[in-house]
């Protein structure tokens, strides 16, 4: 995708939002840097340039990385250090990341520089802006960090910068050199801490953590959807909904979950005196207020997490211009952010689980008074029975992928880096989740509006639950003879990926 003509999203006093970094990750919004950030920039750079003169104690100005923090370097040595820097951390491994990925991160390191902590050269820092405006986007392997810093990531981001490896461009993978090149760009060229200010932070970490965020913002409302369809095909009791009754223990996110459903339910038939089949549905109904009021409350926190790391200065060490300092610290340590995303991960969890039960249930006979498998043709049809293969498969690699990955792997660097978040890898996770999770959705919303019509009520639907059911409609079919539904499924999923429909 060409930048021409994208929105532009300007750096300054405001920091760019979670939103903002999707939209340069993915819509190739173009960076704007306003003079007051330039300024913020050049004012902690003035204080490494002081140390530097100085020949100040600074781990990674004036030090070693790592175990070689007990190491000084030779003043002659101070800019050739740091062209080493990401040549020596590009230990990256597996599949390269995905293009916006790749944008999320370079736009997130961005975003940290901007904050004022990172002591960069401006000169480094308009390079990289460039870089992304540009549409260059070195090749990353997408294994290798730890979470205490993304290194590797951000280390081969930089070395593709600074001409070396691979940058796709394009579409086009070459040669980093040549790319540069026709990009237009030179290779960037390092001061002293430079190297170190590029790769100390957990840009890879925050940009998987916007992106994702959007994806699940938008899962969740569909979501919903689905369970207000099911709903109307399986008459279940929206006394769940009731306000009253949720005030009475008012667990996190169940009162506006429960509005929300009942805003989607809104002229519905359900919400006539008995309407419903049962005084009390199945947990999997009864309870979706409460579990998706704690799938809610940890989108939020997640989200809170991410906003905390995305506009501040996490790098080690950190410059405080204001006082003419920089002073060493952990602020890298992502425990709080990840222990955040696992709580997600697990909340999505318990979503997939009662996804999964609605849409066996629906097909049921002898839990909803419709034909087995939902198919109007008699058993001599397949119907929906062996798509519960594929929701079974999908709770359950769901599950798994929601066992925690965040506590400490073993400790690197001689023993000095003894501590860790994995938080890489607790966001790939939440990332295949998301991509699991969109497959039950719409599963559920295509099994919903063909049991919505064997029951004869699709005239008789709420406002959000029409609105859903002619969505599924306007790209899938009924259901009468056995076809392939795989492909019905793809489209859906794809669909609702793409934002509110």
């Amino acid at each position: 995708m060409s930048a021409t003509n994208s929105p532009s999203i300007i750096f300054s006093a405001a920091p760019p939002t979670i939103e903002d970094i999707a939209a340069i990750a993915r819509r190739h919004a173009r960076i704007e840097v306003s003079a007051e950030v330039e300024a913020r920039i050049v004012a902690a750079r003035a204080v490494v340039d002081r140390y530097t003169e100085s020949d100040l104690p600074v781990y990674g100005l004036t030090t070693g990385l790592g175990a070689g923090v007990d190491t000084r370097l030779a003043t002659e040595d101070l800019v050739a250090f740091q062209l080493r820097v990401p040549q020596a951390r590009a230990v990256g491994v597996g599949e390269p990341l995905a293009r916006e990925s790749v944008r999320a991160m370079m736009a997130v390191r961005a975003a940290g520089m901007a904050a004022g902590g990172t002591g960069v050269s401006l000169k480094v820092f308009q390079g990289l802006i460039a870089a992304i405006n540009a549409g260059v986007h070195p090749v990353v392997p997408s294994l290798g960090s730890i979470g205490a810093a993304d290194l590797a990531p951000l280390a081969h981001m930089s070395r593709g910068l600074l001409g070396f490896g691979e940058i796709e461009l394009g579409g086009e993978v070459l040669p980093a050199a040549i790319a540069l090149d026709r990009a237009g760009l030179k290779p960037l060229e390092f001061a002293p801490k430079d190297g170190h200010a590029l790769v100390v932070a957990n840009s890879l970490s925050i940009g998987l953590a916007c992106l994702t965020l959007v994806d699940i913002e938008r899962l969740f409302d569909w979501s919903l959807k689905a369970i207000a369809v099911n709903f109307e095909a399986f008459r279940a009791n929206v006394s769940a909904f009731d306000d009253r009754a949720l005030a009475a223990r008012p667990a996190f996110g169940q009162r506006r979950v429960a509005a929300q459903l009942m805003e989607l339910l809104s002229g519905s038939s359900l919400l006539t005196a008995d309407a419903a089949r049962r005084l009390q549905d199945p947990l999997s109904y009864r309870c979706t207020p409460q579990v998706w009021g704690a799938l809610r409350h940890a989108i939020d926190e997640a989200r809170q997490a991410t906003d905390i790391e995305l506009v501040s200065s996490s790098d080690n060490p950190v410059v405080i211009a204001s006082e003419g300092v920089i002073l060493s610290h952990g602020n890298f340590d992502m425990t709080a952010f990840v222990l955040a995303w696992e709580r997600l991960g697990q909340a999505m969890a318990h979503c997939a689980a009662g996804t999964a039960y609605r849409i066996m249930k629906i097909m049921s006979p002898g839990m909803s008074d419709l034909p087995r498998f939902l198919t109007p043709m008699g058993q001599s049809r397949t119907g929906f029975a062996t798509v519960q293969k594929t929701v079974s498969a999908m709770e359950a690699e769901i599950r798994h992928l929601a066992m925690p990955v965040s506590l400490s792997p073993i400790p690197v660097a001689d023993g000095v880096e003894d501590q860790a978040s994995m938080a890489p890898s607790v966001l790939a996770k939440a990332q295949a989740i998301v991509e699991r999770l969109r497959y039950l959705v719409a599963i559920e919303l295509i099994a919903s509006v063909q049991a919505v019509e064997l029951r004869g009520v699709s005239g008789e639907l709420g406002k959000g639950s029409a609105q859903a059911y002619a969505f599924v409609r306007t790209h899938v079919p009924a259901l009468e003879e056995d076809r392939a539904q795989g492909p019905d499924f793809a489209t859906i999923a794809a669909l609702i990926g793409l934002g509110p429909q």
